[in-house]
């Protein structure tokens, strides 16, 4: 009564043959990850630490590729010597560096004890900020990834959240990483291959498993490429970038949606 034999078939048969839950979701994020695969895919090459003995190259190769790089700068390192307030006045002079908050001291590289006090650490990040004359109130917290920005709130360790929640009341923004270039603390030379890495980026672009689809933060440290073989390692990751067609962005930019 009121449905035609054909849609009495269509119901009963879907009724009987019933969809996995997990097919179906498997099958939304393919549908998904198509739709994505239609539009640009964005890469925000960001350094960290500078400026040290790498910031030169890193200046340097943003000009020869012609590609935008974000630099995460601690202020103690700038006011170390002469060669690097050489380093920071390259940063601050090309355009296509853009130049945000690591904080002033890093921590001093005792994690646990500065984030104890997040007055303290809002403070070391505002003498950052004042003593680079920081245009942007970009934050990448040492020692930590966490991501605080629109209505994102992803912590990787709790202590360091209430730091991070101080800073972004107070009009900052806190961006993370997707993928990491890991580097030797002692020789400060990059740990995996260019190949590894460059597959790393290309799994979460493919598989939209970034913060958000289709824009991978990628970080490494100034410090990576201070040698011929880092140097060469960085140039050739950027030219197969390159030639996949990812765009190179700021992370004033972040995220890019559609």
């Amino acid at each position: 009564m009121g449905f035609t034999s054909e849609k009495s078939d269509s119901i009963y048969s879907s009724s009987l043959h019933p969809v996995p839950i997990k097919q179906q979701k498997r099958e939304l994020k393919d549908s998904l990850r198509k739709a994505f695969d239609t539009y640009p895919k964005h890469i925000y090459l960001t350094f960290d630490d500078g400026p040290l003995i790498g910031s030169a190259f890193i200046d340097s190769i943003a000009k020869e590729k012609n590609i935008k790089v974000s630099v995460f700068l601690i202020g103690k390192h700038a006011n170390m010597s002469k060669g690097r307030k050489r380093d920071l006045a390259r940063y601050e002079s090309n355009p296509l560096i853009a130049c945000y908050n690591h904080s002033y001291t890093h921590a001093n590289n005792q994690y646990s004890r500065f984030y104890n006090n997040p007055q303290n650490a809002f403070a070391d990040f505002e003498k950052n900020e004042k003593d680079l004359n920081l245009k942007h109130k970009i934050v990448r917290l040492p020692g930590r990834n966490i991501w605080i920005y629109d209505d994102v709130r992803k912590i990787d360790l709790k202590n360091g959240s209430s730091t991070a929640d101080l800073l972004h009341k107070n009009g900052y923004t806190i961006y993370g990483w997707d993928v990491e270039w890991r580097l030797n603390s002692i020789t400060g030379a990059p740990i995996q291959s260019q190949e590894s890495t460059l597959s790393h980026i290309r799994n979460y672009m493919n598989n939209k498993s970034s913060m958000v689809p289709n824009n991978v933060v990628f970080l490494m440290h100034d410090d990576m490429f201070q040698t011929q073989k880092g140097q060469q390692e960085l140039s050739s990751l950027i030219d197969a970038l390159k030639k996949d067609g990812y765009q190179f962005e700021f992370m004033q930019d972040y995220p890019i949606k559609y």
